[in-house]
């Protein structure tokens, strides 16, 4: 029976919890698996922004197009490099009439007038680039003058190029179809 007893109390007096070498090799673990997944989850957040921007660059164009034969005014989409940033602006007026002021609207002379202006800032890992550097949008007919390819470019250096016709109409597609969700250029 005294067997019994004492059996009983060193079972209660044994300690529960993890000790510090299980510790260790908990964060040892995580640390190896976050820093598999860090590299993926960078590709995904570049992607996705590249994605967001592209759309809202096709986007812009059709909503230039359409506020030309809203207002009854020719209307532009003006595209501009900043130090560490690119820009375009929706504007009435000559294409050099309405300048990007860094992370504000722009600022335009005479009798021009901004719509939309979008900056993206190298912390915005997303630029805009073009072969052209202002598309004008005919009031009456909807047609561009140009026609040019704008590109929304990520720092990998994939892209979604989009193409303004002279009817006005964009086709967008992806060099090599490396972006998801866009035909090969």
């Amino acid at each position: 029976m005294h067997t019994k007893q004492l059996i009983g109390t060193v079972r209660s007096t044994r300690r529960r919890g993890v000790t510090l070498i299980e510790m260790a090799v908990v964060v040892a673990v995580t640390a190896i698996v976050a820093s598999l997944a860090v590299p993926g989850l960078r590709e995904l957040v570049d992607s996705r922004r590249l994605l967001g921007a592209a759309t809202r660059l096709a986007v812009d164009v059709q909503f230039a197009r359409a506020e030309a034969v809203a207002r009854n005014r020719t209307v532009r989409l003006s595209l501009q490099t900043l130090p560490g940033a690119t820009c375009y602006v929706i504007h009435t007026g000559s294409a050099a009439q309405c300048r990007c002021a860094g992370d504000g609207p722009a600022m335009c002379t005479g009798d021009a007038r901004e719509i939309r202006t979008v900056v993206l800032t190298t912390a915005d890992r997303v630029s805009v680039e073009a072969n052209v550097a202002s598309i004008a949008f005919d009031p009456q007919h909807g047609t561009s003058t140009p026609s040019g390819t704008l590109r929304a470019v990520d720092p990998g250096g994939r892209a979604v190029h989009h193409v303004v016709n002279v009817m006005g109409r964009v086709r967008s597609c992806s060099p090599a179809a490396a972006v998801v969700g866009y035909r090969a250029c």
